[in-house]
């Protein structure tokens, strides 16, 4: 799960769909193999250093999709924020990202999870074409599209949330109202 020295693992929302859970629906080896398979649910998020690959802040594995995502400890709860993703060449919806943030008990805490998942759609032409006889019977690997997600797990600093208005404030914004302090600050 270690990447050579020098080496980032940023990818885009594209490319973990496209290069990483495409691949691993479609039983294909990904090259490099470092995203590793794990249960999400046997893990609370403060756990998944040493057992995710972790880069920065950030964790990615690759989770079977379900609908518990409860913990020993809490659950994770939607935000109700599904955003598509394109393929940057042909504008293709090639998955969709949903949005789920950590509970300890009712209390919410700073853990959000991107979970990447594959269309519906591509899931359900593959098992329309099974019926009717027109998919191939003969091929080597089998799409499974509904079972896999990548998940991507990183706590949310404080200066990451929003303003009470909604409105971000960017760190210019946020040395600037930290000045209008020192006024109050006597200096000898």
């Amino acid at each position: 799960m270690n990447l050579p020295p020098g080496f980032r693992f940023f990818p885009t929302d594209e490319e973990l769909v496209v290069h990483f859970l495409q691949r691993k629906a479609s039983l294909l080896p990904c090259h490099p193999d470092v995203i590793p398979d794990l249960d999400l649910y046997l893990y609370d998020p403060w756990d998944l250093p040493g057992k995710a690959l972790g880069e920065g802040r950030q964790w990615y594995f690759y989770s079977r999709k379900t609908q518990q995502r409860v913990t020993s400890n809490g659950y994770w709860g939607s935000m109700e924020i599904d955003e598509p993703i394109f393929t940057s060449s042909t504008h293709k919806k090639v998955g969709i990202k949903k949005y789920f943030t950590f509970y300890l008990g009712n209390s919410k805490t700073n853990w959000i999870m991107q979970e990447y998942s594959l269309p519906d759609s591509s899931s359900s032409s593959k098992r329309s074409s099974k019926r009717s006889g027109r998919g191939s019977t003969s091929s080597s690997h089998k799409t499974d599209y509904s079972k896999w997600v990548i998940c991507r797990v990183y706590e949310q600093n404080c200066s990451e949330e929003e303003d009470d208005d909604g409105t971000e404030l960017s760190c210019l914004d946020e040395v600037f109202l930290s000045l209008d302090d020192l006024d109050e600050v006597s200096l000898p």
